[in-house]
């Protein structure tokens, strides 16, 4: 027998690629995820009559309702609420309908990764990519209803917006990648995705005030930091700060106005530094 005959098979295993190793993978594969992109909103509006304007039927309707039930029947006591809640739900939708596709995308498409060889991550990232469209087309209601209503950002937050919106995609693809991931394991991570979206929504200050949660907190002794551990509400906070500029006129010494106080009246490098904690999560997860 020779030495080749017993030779004792070796596996090699990689090391772990960097978060650049990713991203030049991923660089080198841009026009099969832009493929992928358009298939999935082909595909999300096939045969229907209404194509992309179904993107911007959603929103309006959120819009109208939420006029009509808190505005009208209600009365929130809040100027312009409803563009406040449209505002935080555009946010939320990105991320939790994106996660719900997203998680099952490597096993949805197990016959093409068993064909051909690409990162494995191109397709969660085809969801997320699909998403960001029907986004920025919702944001055209958004747009609309800031102009209908003469409400103007405050021009200090304004710009607020958009690293909001790059730590949100971030966060959005770092958890996206994991979970199809983890779903190739465990097939039920997409049942309990629902379940855990479910809570993550109402543990997010999208339909009630941010600084009731942070209240409870410290009357029973906790940090009232301890709100800003869902990454969710950093990001939703922001958002909303930049948008949404009613709070400027609300003194936040007037106790009679506490219940109209809808963020936190922080400066711009709170709402940065938080957010960039939530950005080196992301890349860290990635």
């Amino acid at each position: 027998m020779t030495t080749l005959d017993t030779a004792v098979p070796t596996t090699v295993v990689a090391p772990r690629r960097s978060v650049y190793g990713h991203l030049t993978q991923l660089w080198a594969y841009r026009e099969l995820l832009g493929n992928l992109v358009r298939k999935e909103l082909k595909v999300k509006y096939k045969n229907s009559a209404l194509g992309f304007f179904w993107s911007l039927l959603n929103p309006l309707m959120y819009l109208v309702v939420f006029f009509i039930v808190f505005e009208g029947i209600l009365g929130a006591g809040v100027d312009y609420f409803a563009v406040f809640l449209l505002t935080g739900l555009l946010a939320w939708n990105l991320y939790s309908v994106t996660l719900g596709a997203a998680t099952g995308a490597i096993v949805g498409n197990s016959s093409l990764v068993n064909k051909i060889y690409f990162p494995r991550e191109i397709l969660p990232l085809s969801i997320v990519g699909a998403n960001i469209v029907h986004f920025f087309l919702q944001g055209l209601v958004l747009v609309a209803a800031l102009i209908a209503f003469k409400l103007t950002p405050d021009p200090a937050y304004v710009w607020l917006v958009l690293p909001s919106l790059l730590v949100l995609l971030v966060f959005t693809s770092a958890m996206a990648i994991f979970l199809s991931a983890v779903n190739v394991y465990a097939r039920d991570t997409q049942h309990l995705l629902e379940l855990a979206l479910l809570a993550w929504f109402w543990m997010t200050p999208i339909v009630y005030q941010w600084f009731l949660p942070a209240e409870k907190l410290a009357g029973r002794g906790l940090p009232a930091a301890l709100t800003l551990l869902n990454p969710i509400t950093t990001i939703t906070l922001t958002f909303q700060r930049g948008i949404y500029g009613q709070t400027a006129f609300i003194d936040p010494n007037d106790t009679s106005q506490r219940l109209q106080q809808l963020l936190p009246f922080e400066s711009q490098l709170w709402y940065l530094r938080n957010l960039a904690i939530v950005g080196v999560v992301s890349v860290v997860l990635f």
